[in-house]
């Protein structure tokens, strides 16, 4: 009994915080989907009746989760050959993709985007190329433009992909390559039988953590997305901060918040689901 009450003591401060930093203000952000008007006077479902009855929004949702489904998609693309070049590689090539892997994350967000600008631009290196080398008689601007956008995040969002996969990879035990090898397995077979199953639960972590954080990247999306692409963080910003309808501005944050909580709870079960 006295272990049980010092546990919960010691786990007091830890619990009171999370309550006072975390459920709180969750529960002020619900009672304020649910007032009246921006005054926070009275309650009713307007706020959400306003948000689920535009089209515009159901369809800035629909597009917020496609921007995190394709960045997942595109760094998982680019981070599992990286990882698998870390898994055999020598001392120095793996020193170098840990250092590519982990440089990004010692520069500002809002930095990375900025300089994406000047790749993604009329002048910039992309719409220069494009020209030299043929692909298109005028400059290939993808600024603005969805692909250019998830171009962006994917190298924004790749440590969070990459890192996972290389402690994932990074125990797995040599021997199961030089047996599968002894046995008479292709490369490919290896990889499809040995390497990808090894690899599912960092490829799920990493695409639990790329979705969270480029669905919800309002900066990286306002900067290089500008006022063409419009997704749910800016919408919630614009209702906030410039229409001052605080009741669907607290909507919008909420489904954000259920709709990306959604997504991470089914990526963690299936991939629980696959590798038990």
């Amino acid at each position: 009994m006295n272990e049980t009450r010092r546990a919960v003591l010691l786990a007091a401060p830890l619990g009171l915080a999370q309550v006072a930093f975390f459920l709180a203000p969750l529960l002020i952000l619900a009672a304020t989907s649910f007032a009246t008007d921006e005054r926070l006077r009275g309650a009713s479902l307007q706020g959400w009746s306003e948000f689920a009855g535009d089209p515009f929004n159901l369809r800035a949702l629909l597009d917020t989760m496609k921007l995190g489904a394709a960045t997942v998609v595109a760094t998982a693309c680019l981070a599992l050959p990286l990882a698998l070049l870390h898994l055999v590689g020598g001392p120095g090539l793996r020193r170098l993709i840990l250092i590519v892997s982990v440089l990004p994350l010692l520069t500002s967000v809002v930095v990375r985007s900025f300089a994406w600008i000047a790749i993604l631009g009329r002048d910039g290196v992309i719409a220069q190329a494009s020209v030299a080398l043929g692909v298109t008689s005028t400059p290939l601007v993808l600024l603005q433009t969805e692909p250019g956008l998830i171009l962006a995040l994917t190298q924004i969002e790749m440590p969070l992909m990459l890192l996972p996969l290389l402690s994932t990879l990074g125990r797995l035990d040599p021997a199961l390559l030089d047996a599968s090898a002894v046995l008479g397995a292709s490369l490919a077979r290896t990889l499809r039988c040995v390497v990808l199953p090894a690899a599912l639960p960092g490829l799920f972590a990493g695409a639990t953590l790329v979705f969270a954080s480029s669905s919800t990247a309002f900066i990286s999306q306002s900067v290089i997305g500008g006022g063409r692409l419009v997704y749910l963080p800016s919408l919630l910003w614009q209702q906030a901060m410039v229409i001052f309808n605080w009741p669907q501005a607290a909507a919008i944050a909420l489904t954000l918040m259920l709709s990306v909580l959604l997504v991470v709870t089914a990526l963690n079960a299936t991939g629980r689901r696959l590798h038990g």
